[in-house]
């Protein structure tokens, strides 16, 4: 795993996943590694009720009804797409699924204006054609086919951006679980196994770009993934979030809980302002998202690293936070402008020298050297 920039969960939560498998006498469906019991607590974490000689970590912060509507949907013959905001953690519940049923999450197809039915059916190695002619061996699967092949999850990252003939494709893998090759006389149909299931993902602000057609709908389960709103749960996922990608980066720097606050009470203040926006030039183009704080927070850990004593401070990170959310000029940087004076300052005011004085001073520099 050290030479792997970002391991998938499979490979990063390898014992956890031996553990569980070897603990584990419930009924599992199809070929699952897990019972949908332990799928639910290797994502969710386990408790004390459990009854296991080990602790399992929560890897996912949310509603546990959209965790377990997730595994019953990949337990019937439904595919299941999760649709939210961005930066709601859709994508990382995916590859959790994925690693506890399957022991493989990188079955994954981009949706992009440029996928084509070729990357969720099959295409063909131009030289062995040319060599041999059509064959099985000169064919290339998508990661789809494979997944059908294997009987097992293939993923699909932002469904509603790939165009209306890709969808259209998937419709009769979803309802006929086969895949036909009319180039081949023999050998021409490639089933899907038992245990074979697609997660999607939908970017709910995507509306509009490649709606999904009634019948592509009917052969999905919709999970809708909320926006994350409770301040300790939020504090909750920024915090592993962060601690993972300290470890990843080898560096050994707290976080301090006042400067935490402060990143989450700003968000949480932003989002506010931008719902009682009347237009959208009132509102940063940013989503605002969790991810995004995540993003502003190893920003700032970061330059503290490298670019200052390592220690992180307040300065610091509203340098980061202004840098990040400032992406129009100059329609970004006065709402973040507006902020800084009529909210933080007042904050500062009151603190009397402590973070929020530092972080109204880090917030003036950046916004004078973006300007």
């Amino acid at each position: 795993m050290s030479d792997m920039l970002r391991a998938p969960a499979e490979v990063k939560y390898a014992d956890e996943l031996a553990y569980l498998e070897s603990v584990d006498t419930g009924p599992k469906p199809f070929s699952w590694r897990l019972s949908p019991r332990m799928v639910r607590l290797f994502v969710l974490g386990s408790e004390r009720a459990d009854g296991l000689d080990r602790e399992i970590p929560q890897k996912w912060f949310g509603d546990r009804s959209f965790v377990e509507r997730s595994i019953v949907t990949l337990a019937s013959d439904r595919g299941l797409l999760l649709i939210g905001d961005p930066g709601t953690g859709k994508s990382w519940l995916a590859e959790l699924l994925s690693a506890a049923i399957c022991r493989n999450s990188t079955l994954v197809v981009q949706g992009t204006a440029g996928t084509t039915e070729d990357h969720i059916k099959y295409s063909w190695n131009v030289s062995m054609v040319i060599a041999r002619g059509q064959s099985r061996d000169s064919m290339i699967p998508s990661p789809i086919m494979t997944a059908m092949e294997q009987g097992v999850i293939g993923r699909f990252e932002e469904l509603t951006r790939s165009t209306s003939d890709v969808q259209d494709a998937l419709i009769s893998i979803l309802s006929e679980k086969y895949v036909s090759i009319p180039e081949l006389d023999h050998d021409n149909i490639v089933f899907a196994k038992p245990g074979f299931s697609i997660i999607a993902t939908a970017n709910s602000r995507d509306r509009g770009v490649n709606d999904l057609s009634s019948a592509l709908k009917r052969r999905f389960n919709f999970v809708r993934i909320p926006v994350v709103t409770n301040k300790r749960s939020e504090a909750e996922i920024v915090r592993f979030r962060t601690e993972e990608l300290l470890r990843r980066h080898r560096i050994e720097l707290d976080v301090p809980p006042t400067l935490l606050d402060i990143l989450l009470q700003s968000f949480a203040d932003l989002r506010a302002a931008a719902t009682a926006a009347s237009s959208d030039d009132e509102k940063l183009e940013s989503a605002l998202s969790t991810a995004e704080q995540i993003g502003v927070l190893e920003d700032a850990i970061l330059h503290s690293q490298f670019f200052g004593d390592r220690t992180l401070r307040a300065q610091t990170l509203a340098g980061s936070l202004m840098g990040s959310l400032a992406r129009r000029s100059p329609e970004d940087l006065a709402i973040l402008n507006k902020y800084l004076h009529g909210v933080v300052e007042p904050r500062a005011k009151a603190d009397d020298g402590g973070d929020w004085a530092g972080f109204l001073d880090g917030g003036r520099l950046a916004i004078a050297s973006l300007s």
